[in-house]
């Protein structure tokens, strides 16, 4: 069958004629201007010559939608400006690589056009004239859980009681909504009934079909089911707002631990309630829960049982109960969950660095930076001939992110000899007494540095090398010695942003 069919409309309200129906409908960013045109046409006047004033008004408005995609008009060009602008005046969509959390929708990985006011425009249009189903689709359900048609609910109760004791049948209901509501329809469309004033004539069943199928498509711009749909993105996007708002300030602060006591309490409630489901979810009768749940919330609905819950009697009696039951939960949440409300305190380090030219053993030793790491003779900075980073001054020293000091100044560390122990430096020698230094130690040939191996030091088996050395004067000292400083620090607590 040709694509001459009647187009049919994406709601039940009628859609205003338009005049010219050979033109395509495809969605540009200068569908306004042939909207105009459109406009124009349809105040024509019908005459004798009607078919032949609409082929010439097709033919000018064809060579009006080429000559508009085909070069740049004043409307695209003010679109491209103005799209030029906001690419300068939105932030860019790029990652930084210093960022802890990722945002999914980045550009990094999406691989979708950006942002584009055009684009943006001519989407909303092409949106907005195909989404009219999606709003009938949405009326229809709100008439049929409000009780507009009770007949229409009783309806839809029976099939959902049938579903529920045999949930077998629910496999049946996409095909049985596929046939009653879409090949019906359809095939009705095709077979209609011979003009006549008669409630009881019935749809010819024989025969061939006698109109063509029904399409959908758009609705063209400036008519009434375009502004319909305009309208109910409009409320459908403040419905959304109120919801979310809603659940931010009603649901979301017994979930976020703003109240930390509470929220402790009912996340302890829902992981034993999920461990007693786990083991008895056999034993629960599923097909009589889910029937009398989608009775009561679907009877919930009814006017005269919602205008009973919404009185003003009523509502007060269930606020007091809310409130009451919220008591008895927040006395059990304050008797039974203790909260440590100290905050959390580690320790840091700091290593003091110092050095003195190798060939000047007499020199003095300069301080030189103060860093996290020790710099041993064996550190992957140390053996990459990387210079020690760190910063000149104990003033100088900052916290980690997300911390604060706890005491007032830092702490020389007097026992050496287990932190050089527990990171297995090797080549060092370390002050048992006095300033707590642990030096490099400067070996000058093969035979010394194997001989240190049957001195004082800590190993298991007789061939291991020793880890360390005391401090015994014994050896050449390299250009690098180290000791390490410790403090506290405890846990910034963040306060919330208004």
């Amino acid at each position: 069958m040709a694509d001459s069919g009647p187009s049919a409309a994406t709601r039940d309200d009628e859609v205003p004629i338009i005049a010219v129906t050979e033109s395509s409908e495809t969605d540009t960013p200068h569908s306004s201007s042939r909207t105009t045109i459109r406009s124009k046409m349809g105040k024509l006047k019908p005459s004798n010559a009607a078919t032949k004033i609409r082929e010439k008004l097709s033919a000018k408005l064809e060579k009006k939608e080429e000559k508009l995609d085909g070069s740049g008009s004043s409307g695209g060009m003010h679109d491209r400006l103005m799209a030029m602008l906001l690419q300068q005046i939105i932030p860019s969509d790029h990652t930084n690589d210093d960022d802890t959390e990722t945002d999914m929708r980045s550009r990094a990985y999406i691989n979708r056009p950006a942002f584009s006011l055009a684009t943006m425009s001519t989407n909303f249009r092409r949106f907005n004239a195909r989404i009219g189903v999606a709003f009938e689709f949405e009326s229809r359900m709100i008439a049929l859980f409000t009780w507009m048609a009770p007949t229409n609910t009783l309806a839809f109760l029976a099939i959902y009681t049938f579903i529920c004791l045999d949930p077998k049948l629910l496999a049946v209901v996409p095909l049985a909504l596929c046939c009653n509501f879409v090949m019906v329809p359809a095939f009705l469309a095709r077979h209609p009934p011979p003009p006549s004033t008669s409630a009881t004539d019935f749809y010819p069943l024989d025969g061939p079909p006698l109109a063509p199928p029904p399409r959908f498509k758009p609705a063209s711009e400036l008519s009434q089911d375009f502004f319909r749909n305009m309208r109910d993105l409009q409320n459908i996007m403040d419905d959304y707002s109120c919801m979310y708002d809603h659940v931010v300030k009603q649901v979301l602060p017994f979930l976020n631990f703003s109240d930390e006591t509470f929220s402790s309490s009912l996340f302890i409630a829902l992981f034993l309630s999920s461990l007693v489901l786990f083991v008895a979810a056999q034993l629960i009768p599923w097909r009589f829960a889910f029937l009398i749940v989608g009775w009561v919330a679907i009877g919930a609905g009814h006017p005269k049982v919602r205008d009973y819950l919404t009185a003003p009697e009523n509502r007060a009696m269930m606020e007091s109960q809310e409130k009451e039951a919220e008591s008895i939960f927040n006395a059990f949440s304050d008797a039974d969950i203790i909260l440590n409300p100290a905050p959390e305190i580690r320790e840091v380090e700091i290593f003091e660095l110092q050095h003195r030219p190798s060939h000047s053993p007499n020199a003095e030793w300069e301080s030189f930076v103060f860093t996290p790491v020790p710099y041993t003779p064996l550190s992957p900075a140390r053996l990459a001939g990387e210079r020690p980073r760190g910063t000149r001054f104990f003033e100088d020293v900052q916290t980690p992110e997300g911390w604060r000091w706890a005491d007032k100044k830092w702490t020389l560390d007097m026992m050496s000899r287990e932190w050089v122990e527990e990171r297995c430096i090797t080549g060092v020698e370390v002050e048992m007494e006095g300033e707590r230094w642990v030096s490099d130690i400067l070996y000058e040939d093969e035979g010394e540095q194997s001989g240190a191996s049957n001195g004082n030091g800590k190993g298991k088996g007789k061939e291991k090398a020793i880890a360390w050395e005391e401090g015994q004067g014994r050896h050449r000292l390299d250009e690098w010695r180290r000791r390490r400083w410790t403090r506290f620090v405890e846990r910034v607590v963040v306060t919330e942003e208004k």
